[in-house]
């Protein structure tokens, strides 16, 4: 019987536009393989089975361990590496014409409505980071007028291009899980857009290390993707992408969205907000 559920749903996705096909950039920029490959070319030998099956760093950094019989801090090394040689080809030169967010012109207006109603200090008067830079569209439209910006990303090309557009700005070569470059209670905004839902991403211990380098009563929002942009048509398929396949679920966005904020909590976070908008969905906390 399951065998049979699990055809249908295959069948009923493949007959439908619910597929990361309608995106050139996201179907032919797969995070899982570019790993694999880049894994491949350090001597470590995975098949795509394997990364899927292990779609954690640590779970990834310990099969490589066991596997070839290395240390695991080299083999976690080497995971970082292929982490973030990946996420530099897609993201560090992004073109904004395959975001879902070119559909979505009040996209910005958006965040600011999240903001707000956690803080009503300007983003200007704070001292911000933004995890998960990406190619810099999204904090150049957010961020341009702030004086006290932090950039953190594991992909170097793409701090290269803030720091362009935001001279101003700090950057910082980091993944969202070890901020450990940052000091305890030193912002009062952290601010991580579809970083959350990223591949072989630990939820848990970006979490706590949000709340180590915020201060007291300061604010974390944080967004999941809900929609890749069906380039051809111009129009939104909602939902985000099922790990391993080309198909996007409708319910998956909300789902990986409560479970970010089930992680805040855990945290020791507080306030807990969820806004869903036609193109992503938003998660609001603030520290105690």
């Amino acid at each position: 019987m399951q065998r049979q559920i699990l055809k249908q749903n295959h069948d009923f996705y493949a007959a439908s536009e619910q597929r990361i096909d309608c995106n050139p950039h996201y179907s032919t920029h797969r995070i899982s393989e570019a790993v694999t490959a880049k894994l491949l070319s350090m001597g470590f030998a995975l098949t795509k089975d394997d990364v899927n099956a292990h779609r954690g760093r640590t779970a990834l950094a310990s099969l490589i361990s066991q596997r070839y019989g290395t240390e695991y801090k080299e083999a976690d090394g080497a995971v970082g590496d292929a982490l973030a040689a990946a996420f530099d080809t897609k993201y560090g030169t992004y073109d904004y014409a395959f975001d879902a967010r070119t559909a979505n012109e009040g996209w910005a207006d958006d965040f600011m409505s999240v903001y707000s109603r956690t803080s009503t200090r300007p983003l200007s008067a704070v001292n911000v980071l933004n995890v998960g830079v990406g190619a810099g569209h999204e904090a150049t439209a957010l961020f341009s007028g702030c004086p006290r910006i932090t950039f953190a990303d594991i992909a170097e090309s793409g701090l290269a291009n803030i720091s362009g557009r935001i001279p101003c700005s700090r950057t910082v070569v980091s993944s969202a899980e070890d901020l450990s470059a940052l000091p305890d209670g030193s912002f009062d905004l952290y601010v991580s857009l579809r970083t959350y839902n990223s591949s072989f991403f630990d939820t848990s211990a970006a979490a706590r290390e949000a709340h180590r380098v915020l201060k007291p009563g300061s604010v974390i929002i944080v967004s999941v993707a809900n929609g890749f942009l069906y380039t051809q048509r111009g129009c939104v398929v909602p939902g985000l992408i099922l790990p391993g396949t080309e198909f996007v679920d409708l319910y998956r966005g909300m789902e990986t969205a409560n479970l970010i904020g089930a992680e805040l909590e855990c945290a020791g976070f507080t306030d807990v907000r969820t806004l869903p908008t036609s193109t992503e969905i938003y998660v609001s906390a603030v520290t105690v």
